[in-house]
């Protein structure tokens, strides 16, 4: 369904510190690392939904979390948040899962979207 929220991410000063809440308030059976070079723990937050909490990295503040929304056309969704006066990157891939573009809306609240494509390179 479009606009549903699919994924976000926890932006965390301390990855364990963060891992070791979120396990205990919710279960979410925060794992670990699953990408080479960059601390990425994924985790199960239910039906059709997942996330992910990682360490700041340069020029980004802890404490920021970042919500995926579904979209069926990744590029027409891109053009229409520029259309309502929106800021969109350009779609990037994750390969074999999908793409994503960062987003923000007219107020300056930032955002993702998301659209499932196993095809994505």
């Amino acid at each position: 369904m479009p606009g549903r929220i699919v994924h976000f991410e926890l932006v965390a000063a301390d990855a364990d510190r963060a891992s070791g809440f979120w396990n205990g308030l919710f279960g979410w059976n925060v794992g670990g690392s699953v990408m080479e070079g960059f601390d990425y723990r994924m985790f199960d937050a239910g039906e059709g939904q997942g996330g992910a909490i990682y360490p700041a990295q340069e020029g980004q503040s802890p404490g920021n979390a970042i919500i995926y929304f579904d979209t069926e056309d990744i590029d027409a969704s891109i053009a229409k948040v520029r259309e309502l006066g929106g800021t969109a990157d350009e779609k990037q891939p994750v390969p074999t899962h999908g793409w994503f573009a960062g987003c923000k809306d007219t107020e300056g609240n930032s955002f993702s979207l998301w659209q499932n494509d196993s095809n994505a390179a």
